[in-house]
């Protein structure tokens, strides 16, 4: 299944607004947690990228090598574009941990696919992350919930760049 080309900056619809009201909510937050976490990477995969938990948001299925494990993981992970270049948001849902995939990246930063299109992994800092944070909360305000709830634990939620293998 290629991988779309997501504009953060495309304007939403009535109903993606509406999503992204309910998918704010405490309740779908524990269900984001819980379930789409879990379910999401199967369904994208047996359903060639149709199905998943969390409607219509963008998501794609990022395979990675475990950090300590050095087995294949998979992860259904909302991204975006910047340029050629596919962004990666680790907020865990604002929980008081990075991902796991994070850590699968920083350790074997040449092993990521997306949709299994190969990738390069760099952490991105400074302001080129605010810039990136910004983006990502304009394709899903979800993440300055997330932020808030980092920040008043001291986690900085990580930013990703995914350069594409040439």
């Amino acid at each position: 299944m290629p991988l779309s080309r997501v504009d953060p900056n495309s304007p939403h619809s009535l109903l993606l607004r509406g999503w992204h009201a309910l998918a704010r909510t405490p309740v779908m937050r524990q269900v984001g947690i819980q379930v789409a976490s879990r379910v999401d990477p199967f369904l994208l995969k047996h359903s060639g990228g149709r199905l998943r938990v969390v409607g219509p948001l963008p998501t794609a299925l990022l395979t990675s090598r475990g950090a300590r494990s050095g087995e294949l993981r998979e992860n259904a992970l909302l991204y975006f574009h910047d340029g050629d270049d596919v962004i990666l948001i680790a907020s865990s849902f604002g929980r008081d941990r990075n991902p796991g995939w994070y850590y699968n990246l920083m350790t074997h930063p040449h092993d990521a696919r997306l949709n299994d299109e190969p990738y390069d992994a760099v952490e991105e800092t400074g302001a080129e992350s605010d810039r990136l944070f910004a983006l990502a909360v304009s394709l899903y305000p979800g993440y300055a919930d997330y932020r808030r709830r980092t920040e008043a634990i001291g986690r900085t939620i990580p930013v990703l760049r995914l350069t594409p293998q040439r």
